[in-house]
């Protein structure tokens, strides 16, 4: 699928894509290529813009992990929506698939987080422990799978590997993240964790806009319904 085909929303202040799995979406000490890349490009073709392409960043979602994106083509933008952020406003939900034999139906995890820098991982603990941040997400069983089972997750904090560090934590790791204890990877690298929804009000028109993005029809995400 290239590019323009995941592209869900677009005006003269935001893009908002659709990342698969694997892409970066800035760039890092591996050099490879990014999904700002990618976009600088599509708009350079598009508007056939002279020189270099203006793209903000607002936010980032791990490279094993696929789903809705934001970006800005002003600095305007990247200003305000840089501010919702920061204060919690945009609404994020998540798909993470997990083993059947998670109980629950709904519920609320509440950890202490730490994260290390050197490994690239965080660490959800039951208590405040020095140095630590509280983590908080909401979660839903919505769909039972063969062995797995699909949760909705609703974030309300933001904090590095959030999704992935608490589950790990409850013993229940996303299907294909050996970093934080899945018993076997993916395929193709990726972990089954998709950013489903983003919810935030436009930073010019202030008008409140809601984007969905579906999971490539790859591995694990074959065997659950979108719509």
């Amino acid at each position: 699928m290239n590019i323009k085909d995941r592209i869900l929303f677009e005006d003269n202040h935001i893009l908002v894509v659709n990342k698969k799995a694997g892409e970066l979406v800035q760039g890092d000490k591996t050099g490879d290529p990014t999904l700002a890349d990618h976009l600088k490009a599509y708009i350079k073709e598009k508007y056939n813009k002279p020189g270099a392409v203006y793209l903000g960043i607002v936010h980032r979602i791990d490279r094993p992990t696929s789903g809705v994106v934001i970006f800005t083509k002003t600095s305007k933008a990247l200003s305000r929506l840089n501010e919702q952020f920061k204060k919690r406003i945009p609404e994020k939900t998540y798909w993470a698939v997990v083993a059947k034999t998670f109980s629950e139906k709904e519920g609320k995890l509440n950890h202490w987080m730490t994260r290390n820098e050197k490994q690239n991982k965080s660490k959800a603990h039951k208590n405040e422990v020095p140095n630590s941040k509280v983590a908080s997400l909401l979660f839903k069983r919505v769909l039972e799978l063969d062995h797995y089972c699909l949760l909705e997750i609703t974030l309300e904090t933001g904090r590095h590997h959030q999704i992935r560090a608490q589950l790990s934590a409850i013993e229940f790791p996303i299907q294909g993240d050996l970093k934080y204890g899945a018993p076997r990877s993916n395929k193709d690298g990726s972990v089954s964790l998709h950013a489903r929804k983003l919810k935030i009000q436009h930073p010019i028109t202030k008008e409140i806009l809601s984007f969905k993005a579906n999971p490539m029809k790859t591995g694990i995400w074959k065997a659950v319904p979108c719509d």
